[in-house]
């Protein structure tokens, strides 16, 4: 899902390859803003030597606010209410 907007009810679930397997988290809330930022990584070699991220704050069914750093390893897809 490369169109995520404010609204949106949807769910992200990331994969982090390690040596020994993959590890992977989901999350699922309403997006609440979606954003392009830069990291703080000196090596990055990006614009302004930055490595610029898109990033969507989530509200959980809880209240809670979730930032995540979309990366190529990240599904987002459509999620139920």
């Amino acid at each position: 899902m490369s169109d995520v907007e404010p609204g949106q009810r949807v769910r992200i679930r990331q994969t982090i390859h390690v040596r020994n397997g993959d590890w992977s988290h989901e999350v699922e809330g309403v997006v609440v803003s979606v954003e392009r930022r830069p990291t703080g990584s000196w090596f990055a070699h990006g614009k302004r030597d930055k490595l610029w991220l898109r990033r969507v704050q989530l509200r959980k069914d809880d209240g809670e606010l979730v930032l995540v750093n979309l990366t190529p390893d990240t599904d987002v897809t459509p999620a139920g209410s």
